[in-house]
């Protein structure tokens, strides 16, 4: 591990990991979009306002759901290290989540359903182990 964040516990590496993983969401989803629609769109104004649809739909989709979770996880991992309430449940949870989250992007692209919806329950459960441990 890099001596810049051997300092980190495990909550904030993951949520670290968790921001470079929203950036690899929105890159993903603006090249595939770019590449339906065509870079004289993208630079634009978008006044057509244009939707995406096949893999750049799913990456948008996919983009779309991780930030609907991650302010969850955000608000967990930052409780849990201001509170000082880490333990090995609550690292157990976030990675969890963030590797989850990572297999979720890929699975989705590729429009495996079970799976996807599989593999974001189990994200969900990361995030309930955090809750738990942070109420309990």
């Amino acid at each position: 591990m890099n001596l810049a964040v051997a300092h980190l516990s495990h909550e904030m590496f993951y949520l670290t990991l968790s921001v470079v993983l929203l950036l690899v969401h929105l890159s993903v989803q603006s090249f595939t979009f770019k590449a339906q629609v065509g870079n004289r769109y993208t630079v634009g104004a978008r006044d057509e306002g244009l939707q995406p649809t096949g893999v750049a739909g799913r990456a948008a989709r996919a983009y779309a759901n991780f930030r609907e979770t991650f302010p969850a996880f955000a608000a967990l991992a930052l409780a849990v290290e201001v509170l000082g309430a880490a333990d090995w449940w609550t690292g157990f949870g976030a990675a969890l989540y963030f590797w989850c989250r990572v297999a979720f992007l890929p699975a989705y692209l590729a429009g495996v359903v079970w799976v996807r919806t599989l593999i974001w329950n189990v994200s969900a459960i990361g995030l309930v182990i955090i809750l738990w441990r942070l109420v309990e």
